[in-house]
């Protein structure tokens, strides 16, 4: 005689079972696809937020400072009054801005050398990869801390100072896609037939290298974002009077041991999330790019 607790258990779990093999799973391909597109709303939702909001909301109102976070201010107030949520938002928008000009500016290096070194013979070969081992053995804090003090700080010291230290890496990536397509028969087969140098490498080669850029475009974005604001968080980058993440963070550390928190925990988790979106954003593009992995 069968148990009528065990039998109503046995129903539970084929009826969780069925509703379990009813339900659609995901494969590699749409939960990257899924996974990139929320990556690029939140992107999206952050430049909206900081393009729309208003310059009144980061004004100074000395009647509302030092508020803890709350439904009306999500992130607080600081110690003028002003909306730490706006500011964040502000200051976001601005290092996406500074991360787009230097992350573009540095592949572009990359591109240019890469190709260079792949196409023009062994002698400029063998200076560039002399120059790539050269950045790679310095660190890129210390080396871009110097360049934008050099250059007196601000938008124009970072953006260089950024192009100039994390071209090296995707520089060697290039050139090895650029030695692959090189030795392809098309490619011999067009300078059998008299092409130039420059015409084999624009209408041969850089087309394959457009995938590689697009995505080390992406990757590099979340490197010169984080080198942005610590570069500004230590003094030497943007402006003080610009809401800008790294001086929002040095600003906020002579207050932490007054027990005003949130004007650190906010803006740093922000940041963190943003520059995670787009980690994410660019190695997911470059799983959909690659032949290996793009139909799993």
């Amino acid at each position: 005689m069968s148990n009528p607790g065990s039998v109503a258990i046995d129903s539970e779990l084929e009826g969780r079972t069925a509703r379990s093999a009813a339900l659609p799973r995901l494969n590699r391909r749409q939960h990257t696809l899924l996974s990139s597109l929320l990556a690029a709303l939140l992107l999206v939702g952050i430049i909206a937020g900081g393009m729309l909001i208003s310059s009144d909301k980061v004004a100074t109102n000395l009647e509302l400072r030092n508020l803890s976070p709350s439904l009306e201010y999500p992130f607080g107030t600081d110690w003028l009054g002003r909306d730490m949520f706006a500011r964040t938002l502000k200051g976001l928008t601005l290092s996406l801005g500074v991360g787009v000009a230097a992350a573009f500016a540095s592949v572009m290096i990359a591109l240019g050398f890469g190709m260079m070194a792949a196409t023009l013979g062994r002698v400029v070969d063998a200076i560039i990869s002399w120059l790539v081992d050269l950045f790679l053995s310095l660190p890129h804090l210390v080396t871009l801390i110097l360049i934008a003090f050099s250059l007196g700080g601000g938008v124009k010291g970072v953006v260089i100072g950024v192009a100039l230290t994390h071209w090296p890496s995707l520089t060697r990536i290039i050139r090895a896609e650029i030695m692959q397509v090189r030795s392809a028969e098309f490619v011999q087969v067009s300078r059998r037939l008299g092409r130039s140098r420059w015409w084999v490498a624009t209408q041969h080669m850089l087309p394959h290298l457009v995938p590689q850029f697009f995505v080390g475009f992406l990757l590099l974005f979340p490197h010169a974002i984080l080198h942005e604001a610590g570069v500004t968080f230590l003094g030497f980058g943007l402006s003080p009077h610009q809401p800008a993440i790294g001086i929002i963070l040095s600003e906020s550390m002579r207050y932490l041991s007054t027990g005003m928190w949130w004007l650190a925990f906010f803006p740093g988790l922000s940041l963190l999330i943003m520059v995670r979106a787009f980690d994410i954003l660019g190695d997911n593009i470059r799983k959909l790019i690659d032949p290996h992995s793009a139909h799993e």
